[in-house]
């Protein structure tokens, strides 16, 4: 069969680069440095939580200008979904490593999501300036993980670089460069724009905003977009910086406002240019999607603690969710009872207080007013975080806090029976030896022959060397009396127990 020859009107289209990697290696501060921003200054804790797209212009020592799109995402072991999503979405993976720190848990882990996406992919060695960088170590340190750049076993492109003095930060670009020309990408400018929503939040003055990134074609004001269950109009654009702009094309990020529902993070959007036809893409596609998440089944007798979550954005609001179903205790489980992207309001402080036991958690979110206000009033308690593990730390105390306390049998003390002195109406006087722990005055015992507990007792006085005592411990014989309607013979063990509330 003949090969079919590429359009003659497509046109190149610039990479989109995943920048991926353990955290703090260097990602946020690479992109700060290309962007000659400080995006990490002001993320909470000096880490990325969210995924982030930027648009770049470099222009490579032979002059020639190119547009590079940048992805950056959490390093977090929780975030393992976003990154999972932005290798599916990228052209290009950066596997960002620290020559201080070689390989960790994170970077083996977006390195097998690069190998399932069959993502072609580069090797960047960071903090190369650092006094205890050791760039031969961490090469070394990548083949033990078989993970072969050029010259150690494989054929995988490495750059060194600083992102605090800039260091190969040219030779990463221009490598970039050189990627995106073997790979031959390329688009249809006048195509009506289609891509995938890497992001969604919801803002109080503007409404439902998805972000999403450019595959094909152009988006512009005047157009339907359209995806899963969700359609918006598009009366206005605005890039990745926040601006209005005319129109966007392919490998830009775009931010499209209003919305009617959140849309599905990860999932493709196209844009029409009649709203029939963009609702009727959006219904195709609900009817098509497969629902195959399920809340997680509470077992019979379990507790739950009730949570109403309110987060900044959809990706946050399923990390969340994600993270919160590993915190199931034996006897106690976290159950998100109801979750939405935006700030705190009135109706979920309704919501909460309709549910016994319920607790806001708002993550990068807002509290309005009269929602504060009510809560005071009614005395619910809305907690507020911006990192993701102090959430997830303050669940963790508020299930052990409410976990439904069990009064179990606990052996402080076995005893063996040696021998039978006397038995008066029920009470019977034994000598024995303390075979582990101790045996006190006024314990229950129960009593073991061949294996089985045949009746229980009391201890009523307990001597040590005919001298009264209230304990005996571990390798001690001495003498007491048992009550019990059970008759205890030599060779007997007694188990003596007490109540613990655990």
């Amino acid at each position: 069969m003949a090969k079919l020859e590429p359009k003659k009107d497509k046109d190149s289209r610039p990479p989109v680069v995943a920048i991926l990697g353990h955290i703090d290696h260097g990602k946020s501060t690479l992109i700060d440095y290309i962007r000659k921003t400080n995006v990490t200054g002001s993320e909470a804790g000096g880490i990325t939580q969210h995924t982030s797209a930027y648009e770049v212009t470099h222009t490579s020592k032979d002059g020639r200008s190119r547009r590079i799109t940048f992805l950056d995402t959490p390093g977090h072991e929780a975030f393992s979904s976003i990154r999972t999503r932005c290798a599916n979405v990228a052209d290009i993976a950066a596997l960002i490593v620290s020559a201080e720190d070689g390989v960790k848990p994170q970077t083996l882990e977006v390195f097998k999501h690069i190998k399932e996406c069959a993502l072609p992919y580069m090797v960047v060695i960071t903090k190369i300036d650092k006094p205890s960088a050791n760039v031969l170590r961490t090469k070394q340190n990548l083949a033990e993980n078989e993970i072969y750049v050029e010259g150690y076993g494989g054929d995988t492109p490495v750059v060194e670089l600083s992102a605090t003095t800039g260091q190969g930060v040219d030779e990463f670009l221009d490598m970039i460069g050189l990627m995106t020309e073997l790979e031959e990408k390329t688009a249809d400018r006048d195509a009506l724009g289609s891509g995938v929503i890497i992001e969604s939040r919801c803002d109080a003055k503007r409404g439902i905003t998805a972000v999403g990134i450019i595959k094909d074609g152009t988006v512009r004001p005047g157009l339907f977009a359209a995806t899963l269950g969700t359609i918006a109009p598009i009366r206005f654009l605005l890039d990745a910086e926040e601006n209005a702009v005319d129109e966007l094309s392919f490998s830009s990020p775009v931010q499209i406002v209003g919305w009617d529902k959140m849309p599905t993070i990860g999932e493709e959007f196209k844009t029409f240019l009649k709203k029939e036809d963009a609702l009727a893409y959006a219904e195709k596609r609900k009817s098509e999607s497969v629902e195959s998440k399920s809340e997680p089944k509470v077992m019979e007798g379990m507790s739950i603690l009730p949570l109403i979550i309110k987060a900044d954005t959809a990706g946050s609001l399923e990390v969340i969710k994600s993270e919160l179903g590993k915190l199931t205790r034996e006897r106690i489980t976290p159950k998100v009872v109801l979750s939405s992207v935006g700030s705190v309001n009135e109706n979920d402080v309704k919501s909460a207080l309709a549910t016994a036991g319920a607790v806001i958690i708002g993550f990068n979110a807002k509290v309005d007013s009269q929602a504060m206000a009510l809560a005071e009033r009614s005395g619910i308690t809305i907690l507020g975080f911006n990192i993701i593990y102090e959430l997830t730390d303050k669940v963790k105390e508020l299930l052990t806090e409410k976990e439904p306390r069990i009064e179990v049998e606990e052996i402080m003390g076995t005893v063996k029976v040696l021998k039978l002195f006397g038995i008066t109406k029920g009470k019977q006087v034994i000598g024995g030896r303390v075979l582990s722990g101790q045996l006190k005055r006024g314990a229950i015992v129960k009593i073991i022959r061949r294996e089985a507990e045949i009746g229980t007792g009391r201890v009523k006085e307990l001597q040590q060397s005919k001298i009264t005592t209230d304990t005996v411990s571990e390798g001690t014989e001495f003498g007491a009396m048992i009550e019990s309607k059970i008759e205890v013979a030599p060779g007997d063990v007694l188990n003596a127990v007490v109540m613990v509330t655990k």
